[in-house]
């Protein structure tokens, strides 16, 4: 096969969920020259240019502010004692179609992973320290995906919040041990809020 297309497929394959044969389907498809190939090419180049991340949440918003704040940050309603902690911008938003939470989040960017070469530096680490340290935080709710990687995040981030003085729970076991949670149904995660319990 020519170089061009193999690399098509080798970078299609770093996507999630995407194997060998999936990522041959969806290059046959990019490179067809119809409508839909060119919009989603389009589509794809304005969002990596209008999209920034919200200074403070980490959520996706469309901003040129030199300090971008997305509506949920902004949003004046919501309960700032309480921080929800999400790996990823999809987990964000499942939270939000529940409707069971009104407080502020905090997107990782990931989980550690040490196969992946994934340790505390590549997270947002950092950035929720400070904003625990700002005072008005007074539970964390650590809303990460019940996986290997996900208990060993929240197990690093108890341990790092212990001494700051703030209530760290956990989501309940609504969610089965293995499932994401931006494919969670919004009554799934509703039960799993209400249920959720102290790590300290």
């Amino acid at each position: 096969m020519p170089k061009a297309w193999n690399l098509l497929v080798s970078s299609l394959l770093n996507l999630p969920g995407v194997g060998p044969k999936m990522a041959e389907r969806m290059a046959l498809h990019l490179l067809r020259h119809d409508p839909d190939s060119d919009d989603l090419l389009q589509r794809l180049e304005e969002a990596r240019r209008k999209l920034r991340r919200c200074s403070q949440c980490g959520d996706f918003v469309e901003s040129d502010a030199p300090v971008p704040t997305c509506p949920l940050c902004r949003d004046t309603d919501r309960e700032d004692s309480l921080l929800c902690v999400v790996e990823e911008i999809g987990d964000l938003q499942a939270m939000e179609r529940s409707r069971a939470f009104r407080g502020r989040y905090h997107v990782l960017g990931g989980v550690l992973s040490a196969l992946d070469g994934v340790g505390p530096e590549e997270l947002r680490i950092h950035e929720l320290l400070q904003r625990i340290r700002s005072g008005k935080i007074t539970e964390v709710i650590l809303a990460t995906n019940p996986t290997a990687e996900g208990e060993t995040t929240a197990a690093y981030l108890a341990d790092l919040l212990k001494p700051l003085g703030v209530q760290t729970t956990r989501l309940a076991y609504g969610l089965s041990s293995g499932s994401a949670i931006q494919y969670a149904d919004e009554f799934t995660l509703a039960r799993a809020l209400e249920g959720r319990r102290p790590l300290s």
